[in-house]
């Protein structure tokens, strides 16, 4: 399995920025998806996290509000849009799948994306947030 994440760039406070994930070696379908996010000096975070199926999904306090996470199965793909971006959202933004064995056994979307517990992670893309 690979994925790359793509979209990021330089926007100032208050501005849009959608973040894309694409990859190869897997079916979107039978994934949850998630993105993370790693400021400098800080621990990565869980950012938002979707099921296999769509219904469900988590959003991190900080985001919640601005960001909505999305996937299309069909294209293998999965989406973070950032509203409102402010100067904390400044880091490098990974996407990530878990499989199955992660969430088939019931496990909360909640409980792997603060947990940061994912299966494949892709390379990252920086978001930079100026006053």
């Amino acid at each position: 399995v690979q994925l790359q994440a793509s979209g990021g760039g330089l926007t100032q406070a208050g501005g849009s920025v959608r973040l894309s994930c694409t990859g190869s070696g897997f079916t979107l379908d039978d994934y949850a998806i998630g993105w993370f996010r790693q400021a400098p000096g800080k621990e990565r975070e869980g950012v938002s996290c979707m099921s296999a199926s769509g219904v469900v999904s988590y959003y991190a306090d900080s985001v919640k509000g601005r960001f909505t996470i999305s996937r299309d199965n069909a294209n293998n793909m999965l989406y973070l849009q950032m509203n409102n971006l402010e100067n904390e959202d400044t880091a490098v933004y990974y996407c990530a799948l878990a499989g199955s064995r992660l969430y088939g056994g019931g496990a909360p979307i909640a409980h792997l994306c603060k947990n940061s517990v994912m299966d494949y992670w892709g390379g990252g893309t920086l978001v930079t947030v100026s006053s």
